[in-house]
């Protein structure tokens, strides 16, 4: 099965000043679009998987795909999926989802101490990753960074709210200014 490109849920220049649109245009149609083409081109060599990247990227050890092939779709399949996540966590208007507000409350104190928490993961995490919300298999919930496209699929947990902190993510306008761009990226997370 082939997975197409969605297109964004806002133009490319949405999230102008924060994310502008040169590195949005290629952040989408470039990156997200190369790790859409080399997941479906291990995936052609499988026609029996039929399941959905998020899917399959649960139970990848267990996939009946040779350990190189494996690789491939850790690293192309998780881009295409981690990118897939990371354009709906923002969005131009926020829309501030108030239960999950509450839960971060009472887990990390307030809003204020878990985006501190985020963004030292994001600041922090050694050349190009992910930082990420996620809820745990026993309910609660987490903030880590992985490294490269890995996904928090791959150990069981549900994302919640992501960061790209590759370099494509920011360097035209930011360039080495990874904390600049965290900070202003919260602007345009809706969720929170």
């Amino acid at each position: 099965m082939k997975y197409e490109l969605l297109p964004l849920p806002y133009g490319y220049d949405a999230l102008e000043p924060y994310l502008d649109k040169a590195t949005m245009e290629i952040h989408h149609g470039k990156h997200h679009q190369a790790y859409g083409d080399k997941m479906n081109g291990v995936l052609e060599k499988y026609p029996t998987l039929t399941e959905s990247p998020e899917e399959l990227m649960k139970k990848l050890n267990s996939l009946p795909m040779d350990e190189a092939d494996k690789k491939i779709f850790r690293n192309h399949g998780g881009g295409f999926i981690n990118h897939n996540f990371f354009w709906q966590v923002m969005n131009p208007v926020n829309q501030r989802d108030e239960n999950l507000v509450k839960e971060i409350e009472q887990t990390f104190g307030s809003i204020d101490e878990f985006k501190n928490k985020f963004s030292e993961a994001a600041k922090n995490h050694f050349g190009s990753g992910w930082a990420w919300l996620a809820r745990k298999a026993d309910g609660g919930l987490a903030v880590y960074s992985t490294p490269n496209q890995d996904s928090p699929l791959l150990s069981g947990d549900e994302p919640i709210l992501c960061l790209d902190v590759w370099e494509h993510a920011y360097y035209l306008k930011y360039q080495n200014r990874r904390a600049e761009f965290i900070e202003n990226w919260w602007k345009v997370v809706k969720i929170i």
